[in-house]
């Protein structure tokens, strides 16, 4: 039973995105893992974490909520 964790910043995905990640990474577990079979679509689990931007530490600097502004966008 594959159970997939993504973690990443809040504040970056909107939940259009979050749900195009989940079903992305869905789909690749289940045509990896499932060996394409439909019925293992039943056993994947993808769990996407968002922590505030203060809980993470990049290159020695804690982010901020502008330097996470600044970041999404960008994308």
């Amino acid at each position: 039973m594959p159970f997939v964790n993504v973690r990443t910043v809040k504040g970056l995905l909107t939940d259009q995105q979050r749900n195009e990640l989940q079903e992305r990474i869905s789909q690749v577990m289940l045509e990896v893992e499932g060996k394409g079979n439909p019925d293992f679509a039943k056993y994947i689990m993808v769990l996407i974490e968002e922590h505030d931007p203060a809980a993470w530490n990049v290159h020695l600097n804690t982010l901020t909520p502008q330097a996470v502004d600044q970041l999404a966008a960008s994308l």
